[in-house]
């Protein structure tokens, strides 16, 4: 069984001319225990929710994973299929996508982040188990893991949350075959694998990877420990090929024809390419419907549970957010901005929204890197996970941004939870990989990015977003929202949580900013991105001013001051690109307007800008790091007041 794995994967490479055909023949015994004898699944229903998830977080041998689906049963993956590996439009990418191929739990590819996206699905299978008990929420998360998996610096920030946690359900199997792409991987690292995961507070053991009674004894073992459990399991790469196993020259390249021969000699497999034995195709195919019974116990007991219980467990799984019940929260947020408004940072807005949401939807998880207090992403009352507390909804992640967004992610994936968490806007850069794949796969994701601009002030240049904002909005499928007053961060948390397939990030302001909208409306004004706040007062508009977040005020003081003058001038909130970009090119049309002179405000680079301002307007904003010194200070230095926006309106006035 485990010998259809290396020959299937063999020849998907061979045909492909491309490919990774050393891990899956070094790998096939995990697999095939895992995928035969461990792993709670049924290929007949893919999305059974309370079934085992594996990670293929060495995503680079894909042909592991595509193997063992098409073995096991599950439709999504053929023979034809595996003939198509890495082909376009196929159902076998090079590297696993999620929203692609059912039986895929994640996007995996960028070493480190299988894993940690893994931390994130026990995460949220503990805390569900802690929420409807055992009976409805009970399974293991599996991962597959490289030398270079555990390279990355991800995964320390990945096991020491797990290991902290105490996440006893996620059992890592470590393919510790010594060989990188380069060659042997004591070429850069000699790390002790199995005492660094003990340190971090996990079961750690080595064992022989080509011994199927070892691997199964060591995950039974796994399966009892009270805690996370690494498995290292010494395997030969490319297992089975005469010259190249155990070396590097199987890593990432086909091995050839003449090895491909000399494989099949010396693993006894006489059938050609892509033929599957008719004995071994049904051995896999019965070991992969092993757990139907399981699947069908589990679909009565949640058909035995109360009728409002099982609504509310089944609106949760299929991520529906109920749009009368966050427009009802919507609406009870701005009641309160109307019977209180004030100036108030947008990330104490945050917070405030956060006050009614957090109740009004259980699925919501918080979280933040060690900035709770300055993130605002803690509303009272919530409740810590811990330990002994797994059903706490909010998560101290420590300093570990990048952990924290790839756990994010794998929350996300799991199921039954939204998530959200905090740091600061200029360690989204921490943040970027785990980001950009909650958008290519599609993962409602909210970051709550706070300390938005050089409005953050003394911390200075290190902590001062400037150019964050256009390397953000840069990533397809992203919304990036910078509210520009209470009113509309909490319009922008409602959008974030209406987004069932796509990643939100919330840009925030450390300092006040005024209320600038009326709250007594029920209408979403940023829900098509960008809006006019501010009409042009006394005749058609000369000059259209956009702008973002706490720049708004500026252009709304700026439209003053030209109106003064005897100019009209008309203000544009843009809280989000993406959402305008989206709209109908007649609706965008409207909102541009036809002021002969466009000038945008914002306290970050121009990237991005000209695409609603063109090459040819004007830009008030940053063209260089910032300083340390008080935030108004710094506007004045920087030149982002509304004199300079006047100033350079005229400019471009007198230039027509």
């Amino acid at each position: 069984m485990a010998n259809a794995i290396r020959a299937l994967a063999m020849d998907a490479v061979e045909k492909a001319k491309s490919g990774h055909p050393g891990l899956p023949m070094g790998a096939a015994d995990i697999a095939t225990v895992l995928f035969t004898r461990v792993l709670k699944l049924d290929p007949a229903d893919p999305h059974w929710f309370d079934r085992d998830r594996f990670v293929l977080s060495a995503g680079h041998g894909s042909m592991l994973l595509y193997s063992v689906l098409y073995l096991a049963g599950f439709a999504s993956v053929s023979i034809e299929d595996i003939k198509s590996f890495r082909q376009l439009g196929s159902r076998t990418p090079g590297h696993p996508e999620v929203e692609m191929t059912e039986g895929v739990e994640t996007t995996t590819g960028p070493l480190g982040q299988g894993i940690a996206t893994a931390v994130g699905m026990a995460i949220a299978e503990r805390h569900l188990a802690a929420e409807h008990s055992a009976d409805i929420v009970d399974h293991h998360t599996y991962v597959l893991a490289s030398d270079g998996d555990l390279m990355e610096g991800l995964s320390q920030e990945a096991i020491a949350l797990a290991g902290h946690l105490k996440l006893a359900k996620l059992i890592v199997l470590y393919d510790d075959n010594h060989i990188s792409i380069d060659g042997p991987t004591s070429l850069s690292d000699s790390v002790d694998q199995v005492k660094r995961f003990e340190s971090a507070g996990w079961a750690a053991c080595r064992i022989d990877g080509h011994d199927p009674e070892a691997i199964a004894t060591a995950i039974a073992t796994a399966q009892t420990s009270d805690k996370p459990s690494l498995i290292a399991c010494r395997t030969t790469i490319a297992f089975g090929a005469p010259t190249k196993a155990g070396s590097e020259k199987s890593h990432g390249s086909p091995l050839g024809a003449e090895e491909i021969a000399g494989a099949r000699k010396n693993l006894g497999w006489t059938s050609p390419p892509f033929v599957i034995p008719d004995d071994i195709l049904a051995a896999w195919r019965t070991a992969g419907a092993r757990s139907r019974d399981l699947r069908a116990a589990w679909s009565k007991r949640v058909a035995a549970l109360p009728a409002e219980k099982r609504a509310e467990l089944e609106r949760r799984i299929c991520g529906e957010v109920p749009a009368d019940r966050l427009a009802a929260a919507l609406a009870a947020i701005k009641d309160r901005l109307a019977a209180d408004p004030k100036d108030r940072a947008s990330r104490a807005a945050s917070e405030l929204a956060l006050e009614v949401l957090v109740p009004a939807f259980p699925e919501l998880i918080g979280g933040s890197a060690d900035l709770t207090g300055s993130n605002n992403t803690r509303p009272k009352g919530m409740s810590v996970m811990t330990p002994d507390e797994p059903g706490g909804r909010f998560i101290h992640y420590g300093i570990r941004e990048h952990g924290m967004a790839a756990a994010m992610n794998g929350m996300a994936l799991h199921g039954g939870i939204i998530p959200y968490s905090g740091t600061f806007l200029v360690f989204s850069d921490y943040c970027r990989p785990s980001i950009r794949l909650a958008a290519l796969m599609g993962q409602r994701v909210v970051h709550v990015m706070t300390h938005d601009s050089i409005g953050l002030g003394e911390d200075g240049p290190t902590h001062q977003p400037v150019e964050h904002l256009a390397a953000l909005r840069a990533i397809p499928h992203l919304q990036v929202f910078r509210p520009c007053d209470a009113v509309e961060t909490a319009e922008c948390w409602a959008l974030a949580l209406a987004a069932a397939h796509r990643p939100s990030v919330l840009a925030l302001s450390r300092q006040n900013l005024p209320q600038l909208r009326d709250a007594k409306t029920d209408q979403n004004r940023c829900a098509g991105g960008a809006y006019e706040l501010l009409p042009a007062e006394s005749g058609p508009a000369r000059v259209s001013l956009f702008a973002t977040g706490s720049e708004v005020a500026i252009a709304v003081a700026a439209r003053k001051r030209l109106a003064e003058r005897g100019i009209a001038a008309r203000v544009v909130s843009v809280p989000c690109f993406e959402l305008f970009f989206d709209a109908p090119e007649e609706t965008r049309q409207a909102v541009l307007g036809d002021a002969p002179v466009r000038v945008a405000v914002e306290a970050a680079i121009r990237q991005g800008w000209d695409a609603i301002i063109g090459s040819h307007g004007a830009f008030v904003g940053m063209t260089s790091f910032g300083a340390s010194a008080p935030a108004p200070d710094l506007y004045r230095h920087f030149g982002i007041t509304p004199e300079r926006v006047v100033e350079v309106a005229l400019s471009k006035l007198q230039a027509l």
